[in-house]
């Protein structure tokens, strides 16, 4: 089966005193996947993963197969800079159910293609029943992971099945992969090009049309031209700063950032604000 759809990438609520908000947690899945969300992934990039600990993303992690797991596809933010912690955290993604692993490009270290190829092998290898979703960005973790490079993976290693595609430049089809959107505002060219969905930050808010872009393509570019603004504004700052500040306004819930993310400054909520009174998600007071 193909690796797609509306595939959410949920923040991870936190309370007041900074630590995970389960009960947060678990409502925000389900709010998800009543609207419009085909699967989430949990503890990647706007979930705040790399400031979770090991046990926080394996909790939620359990708290998803727990809660969701039968209605939705799930997948782990198992990836990191660190092959040997990668390796640990997929293999636990595993056991616990996940229906899939995002590895991220190893970020700082900066390796070349052999370290690339021995990262995501054993990474891959670590637990060879679990679909590997990569994940390409550039913008985030400095290396590039050109279309060979990935075609190289998807005929390699069996279980490599999917990439996440966070580059702007040279989006194409890759053989052997699904492939999805890794910004929201690509998954209107992504699914033009064969693409089987997208792993998203705007379907916090906007899921059902989301959705629509991947059901209905004679409306894809007018949905997308109706959604750019939101798809800019949820992207102002770093995220998950304002997508945690929308879902805030919106009575959802979010919490707070960890350190480094900080939230967002006065200036950048009244922009968040409007946007989510534009589309109707908020009523202007």
């Amino acid at each position: 089966m193909a690796i797609g759809g509306v595939l959410t990438a949920m923040v991870t609520p936190f309370a007041a005193d900074g630590t995970v908000d389960e009960a947060g947690a678990v409502r925000l899945m389900r709010h998800l996947i009543e609207n419009g969300s085909d699967g989430l992934v949990l503890a990647g990039t706007t979930g705040e993963g790399a400031t979770l600990s090991d046990a926080e993303k394996e909790r939620l992690w359990e708290l998803a197969a727990q809660e969701v797991g039968d209605e939705s596809y799930l997948v782990a933010g198992s990836g990191s800079n660190d092959t040997a912690h990668s390796v640990h955290l997929t293999r636990r993604a595993a056991e616990i159910g996940m229906d899939a692993a995002l590895v991220v490009t190893p970020y700082y270290n900066k390796p070349n293609r052999r370290g690339l190829v021995a990262h995501f092998t054993a990474v891959a290898e670590s637990a060879p029943e679990l679909p590997i979703i990569l994940y390409n960005i550039p913008s985030r973790c400095v290396v590039d992971m050109e279309n060979a490079l990935l075609t190289e993976f998807a005929s390699s290693i069996p279980n490599v099945q999917a990439v996440k595609q966070a580059r702007y430049e040279g989006l194409a089809p890759i053989v052997g992969l699904d492939l999805l959107a890794g910004n929201d505002d690509v998954l209107a060219k992504v699914m033009d090009l064969g693409g089987t969905g997208g792993i998203l930050v705007s379907s916090h808010l906007v899921g059902r049309e989301m959705r629509r872009m991947i059901d209905e393509p004679d409306a894809r570019h007018e949905l997308h031209e109706s959604l750019a603004d939101l798809f800019r504004t949820m992207f102002i700052t770093s995220s998950p700063t304002p997508v945690k500040a929308a879902l805030n306004m919106l009575g959802l819930p979010a919490g707070g950032l960890r350190l480094p993310m900080v939230e967002a400054s006065e200036e950048e909520k009244a922009a968040i604000r409007g946007a989510l009174e534009r589309h109707g998600l908020l009523s202007a007071v």
